[in-house]
């Protein structure tokens, strides 16, 4: 189909309330991964065996640039499914709540059920359950405790809130993890929606890669450990400011991790081993539900979404787990795949994460709400050739990241009007390994970026 003609027809059915009677609703397959970082074949990385996601990434357009907006599952989700950027009083923590984007703000799923679509959550959408009440159905899976642990031993531990390890490999089948579970109630889902003939809103939160890192022995099997490399740069660069590290407690939380200083390095390597293990189990859950989709006959009406609620640290600059302002706690995987658009493409221009509520307003054909903070990435999936969007901001804690082009630019503002700086140009450092920020020659390049950033923060409350 000719893009001027298909432009053309988006915008009818954006913008025409006749078209919009004329025309059926597309339906929305939602599905997030928690601690999914972009370390795909897709991007360029071939570490991870993710055929599943490989296919759905040929089948659609794949943001090679997408970010997060606050490296933390709560928060990044609540800001997300509202809209609404996260600042120094909202949207900070794991446990934020999606009730601080304010009251008069419609969510996502009140959005969808405005327009008599029928809205399911699966498993984690919201990190808080209940968060959002205005779901048709929201299921979460049972277990005696959220790490859903198999070995008796970390279950033991676990039950009595003691530290339990850090990873599972056991002979085991797929079904007796969440993930599958989730896999299982989605492929359901489907279904009764094919048979009840509903638009429909389905939300999937898989937990893997999440810590602990759980996944059936066949997975871990499809990985040589021996091949595992850790980071060129397993260190915390000595030009960065010190307020820029933290002690990725999430991990040392967990049984055998030290509680002070690095991860040896065999360890390091089985916790890398581990992880990519639970991708590709969260892979093959993610191939059965698209299966079922091809096989319900549902993909021509349906758009399908997969994204990571933010990134995750593998000891590259030292540091594991997120909650940092470098780039590898900040890039997320995003795959955008549906009807009328060009297939196995990849897009440089920049995505946020705020974007996709309002770009799944355009692709089915909503009227946006007011408060809405993103930019519809619409026409980067129309021309993903083209740059249409150059910048993103992400905050964690006290530290507000500014991306503008291939300059990665953070700043903390302390007590006593005091400033901390990092400043990474990818063109010329894309592991970020030198702080370019306290150089005189950068003086005016830091100047300029500042002042986009204040710009940047005053454009939205």
């Amino acid at each position: 189909m000719n893009k001027w003609f298909l432009y053309a027809l988006l915008l009818i059915f954006a913008f025409d309330g006749s078209a919009q009677n004329q025309q059926p609703l597309k339906n929305v397959l939602f599905i997030m991964v928690d601690d999914l970082r972009p370390e795909l074949k897709i991007y360029g990385q071939s570490h991870i065996k993710s055929p599943n996601i490989d296919a759905l990434a040929s089948e659609g357009i794949t943001f090679n640039r997408a970010y997060c907006n606050v490296p933390v599952c709560g928060a990044s989700r609540a800001s997300l499914l509202s809209g609404i950027r996260p600042t120094a009083t909202r949207f900070l923590k794991y446990n934020a709540s999606i009730d601080e984007a304010g009251s008069g703000t419609q969510n996502i799923v009140e959005f969808f059920n405005s327009r008599g679509y029928k809205t399911i959550s699966n498993n984690k959408i919201t990190h808080l359950k209940n968060d959002i009440k205005d779901w048709d159905e929201e299921w979460h899976p049972k277990d005696v405790t959220w790490r859903n642990y198999q070995d008796p031993l970390n279950r033991t531990l676990d039950q009595n809130k003691k530290p339990a390890a850090a990873y599972e490999r056991l002979e085991i089948d797929d079904s007796v993890y969440f993930d599958a579970q989730t896999a299982d109630k989605t492929i359901d889902d489907l279904k009764k929606l094919k048979s009840e003939k509903s638009n429909f809103f389905l939300a999937v939160g898989f937990v893997k890669p999440h810590l602990p890192f759980t996944a059936p022995k066949k997975y871990w099997d499809l990985y040589d450990i021996d091949s595992i490399q850790l980071p060129k740069h397993s260190t915390f660069p000595t030009t960065a400011p010190a307020i820029a590290k933290h002690s990725w407690g999430e991990l040392r939380h967990y049984k055998d991790i030290p509680k002070k200083g690095p991860i040896p390095e065999q360890l390091a390597k089985t916790l890398i081993h581990a992880y990519f293990a639970s991708v590709s189990f969260v892979d093959a859950q993610i191939g059965r539900i698209i299966n079922a989709l091809d096989d319900l006959e549902l993909r021509d009406n349906t758009i399908v979404v997969l994204v990571g609620d933010h990134g995750w640290s593998l000891s590259e600059h030292g540091l594991w787990a997120k909650h940092s302002n470098f780039e590898v706690a900040l890039q997320v995987p995003l795959i955008i795949s549906g009807p009328e658009f060009p297939e196995n493409k990849k897009t440089n221009s920049i995505a946020e994460l705020v974007d996709l509520y309002p770009t799944l307003c355009d692709l089915t054909q909503g009227e946006k709400p007011l408060h809405l903070q993103g930019t519809s990435l619409i026409n980067s999936l129309l021309e993903p050739d083209k740059i249409f969007k150059s910048s993103a901001l992400a905050r964690w804690q006290k530290g507000e990241t500014l991306i503008q082009d291939n300059l990665f630019y953070t700043e903390w503002t302390l007590p006593r009007n005091r400033v901390k700086r990092m400043l990474y140009d990818h063109s010329i450092d894309a592991d970020e390994t030198v702080n370019l920020a306290p150089l005189d020659r950068y003086a005016s390049t830091v100047d300029d970026l500042s002042r986009k950033l204040k710009t940047f923060k005053k454009s939205f409350k």
